[in-house]
């Protein structure tokens, strides 16, 4: 009765990893229970987190082939735009939220367009609105910009206005943090940098008030939720942009934090389930009011 602070399902939005093929399911070895689907295993996938209540899944595309603008990141047949189809047709109740980066479709693994090892900032955006706009025209419910570009939201604002999706909305990762705890997502998405890193284009995890200009920017370009990753290093961040911002917050629990309770767990030093729940409940109590986590299933499962 005098609990302040509880996590529902409701809450909960459980990432997803698309790749080509027909009944594939491959196991991410630097993320235990975590997989790439083909499709039609997305779709099950899919299926199995709306009958367990979880409202939402966020959609992350591995493609058959890479090139130096990633340019099956907006192909209308790509595997991402392909699932998106499936899961409208077979989970109608379920909403779906679609990663729009380059990342994981350029043979460098950054997140734009590259001209002597920098990545070029404007022409990368021009692209990131495509993407959105071919996620849009499959059927997805929200975009999810994570790039880090300057102008990106309103580049996407612009083009899904012009194309007919004025109503479709926009989740920006605002305050994204150039991370040590992306390293099995990475692998995940087969994203590494084959140069350098990202931090001339993700932020410094020094900087908190640059932090809040970036959440402002974004929301002043048209996004309707913004996002603050990853999560626990963060929690401050996530208060703050709560306090000062009247917009959805959500929060990214990110693929190290999940497998770093993982391997403790796994080694016998913590408890899964309670660690689990204690590190759900703090970002919820830092004032999210949505958390992508690959912890979702077994939250709602009761595992």
């Amino acid at each position: 009765m005098v609990r302040e602070t509880a996590v529902s399902v409701d809450d909960l939005v459980l990432p997803l990893f698309v790749c080509p093929g027909t009944g594939v399911e491959n196991p991410v070895a630097s993320m235990p229970g975590v997989f790439q689907h083909s499709v039609d295993r997305v779709t099950t996938a899919a299926a199995a987190a709306h009958d367990l209540g979880i409202p939402a899944v966020l959609l992350f595309g591995i493609p058959e082939h890479k090139d130096p603008t990633g340019t099956e990141a907006w192909d209308e047949d790509g595997v991402v735009q392909r699932a998106v189809r499936s899961i409208k047709e077979n989970v109608p109740g379920l909403l779906v939220i679609t990663d729009v980066c380059l990342c994981e479709y350029t043979d460098h693994g950054h997140c734009g367009v590259i001209r002597d090892e920098a990545v070029l900032n404007d022409p990368t955006c021009e692209l990131l609105a495509r993407e959105a706009v071919s996620h849009a025209r499959a059927g997805a419910d929200i975009v999810a910009p994570s790039d880090m570009m300057d102008g990106r939201v309103a580049a996407i604002r612009d083009a899904l206005d012009d194309n007919g999706f004025a109503d479709l909305a926009i989740l920006s990762y605002a305050a994204k943090f150039c991370s040590a705890f992306y390293g099995p997502f990475r692998d995940a998405a087969e994203s590494t940098p084959q140069f350098g890193d990202r931090s001339t284009y993700q932020m410094d995890p020094a900087n908190a008030d640059e932090a809040i200009r970036e959440v402002a920017l974004d929301i002043e370009e048209g996004a309707d939720m913004v996002m603050v990753k990853p999560a626990l290093p963060y929690l401050d961040l996530i208060r703050r942009v709560k306090d000062e911002f009247s917009c959805p917050v959500a929060a990214y629990q990110v693929s190290g934090e999940y497998s770093m309770i993982k391997a403790a767990a796994a080694s016998g030093w913590l408890d899964e389930r309670r660690t689990m729940l204690e590190t759900l409940t703090s970002i919820k109590r830092a004032g999210a009011d949505i958390i992508i986590t690959y912890y979702a299933l077994d939250f709602a499962s009761g595992v």
